[in-house]
């Protein structure tokens, strides 16, 4: 027996709850982010985001059906979104099932799903999201203002930017893959 056949008869249960849960949270986060509107649909769309401001940006989808896996450009962009995501700490999932994710994207807006569902990024809300000059905002770490044992430290403007706890499951979700080398984990998406 090889140790791929021992770990996987250890985590067959475990690695099938594990990924409806990441399901499920993906589901969440989609409708949550259309909501505030913090999402961004398209390969084209979504590598201008990446190359304009990607320090606010905090999760990536990448989506292909079966009939995707024989376009070469394509590929060839997920390969570069891939790279570019684990360069700048953005967590990066898969998809199998485009038509799937366009119901969920489209059953959160009125004017339906937008037309390349193949790379969606989550950003932070546009509300919390620094201006084009920030710097980090200086916050009290102890003491009260004015005492003299007040101690002046800097914090990072989208540290609490934005907090849903289905993001948070997803980026446990991926760093767990990539703890077992599996750097673009897949995720199925509830029915």
């Amino acid at each position: 027996m090889t140790l791929e056949e021992v770990r996987g008869q250890d985590t067959v249960p475990e690695s099938t709850t594990r990924m409806q849960g990441a399901g499920k949270a993906l589901h969440e986060l989609l409708l949550s982010a259309q909501r505030q509107g913090c999402l961004t649909a398209g390969v084209y769309e979504s590598a201008k985001v990446l190359n304009v401001d990607p320090d606010n940006v905090t999760f990536c989808v990448l989506a292909a059906d079966e009939e995707d896996e024989g376009d070469i450009a394509l590929q060839i962009h997920f390969t570069l979104i891939q790279a570019f995501c684990c360069e700048n700490d953005i967590d990066i999932v898969r998809v199998g099932d485009v038509q799937r994710l366009a119901a969920i994207v489209s059953a959160g807006d009125e004017g339906g799903a937008p037309g390349d569902l193949h790379c969606i990024l989550i950003s932070v809300s546009a509300a919390s999201a620094p201006t084009a000059v920030s710097t980090p905002r200086p916050v009290l770490a102890r003491g009260h203002p004015g005492s003299p044992s007040a101690v002046l430290s800097r914090q990072n403007p989208n540290e609490d930017a934005w907090k849903d706890p289905a993001l948070e499951k997803l980026s446990l979700f991926c760093e767990e893959s990539r703890s077992v080398n599996d750097w673009v984990p897949s995720i199925t998406l509830p029915e």
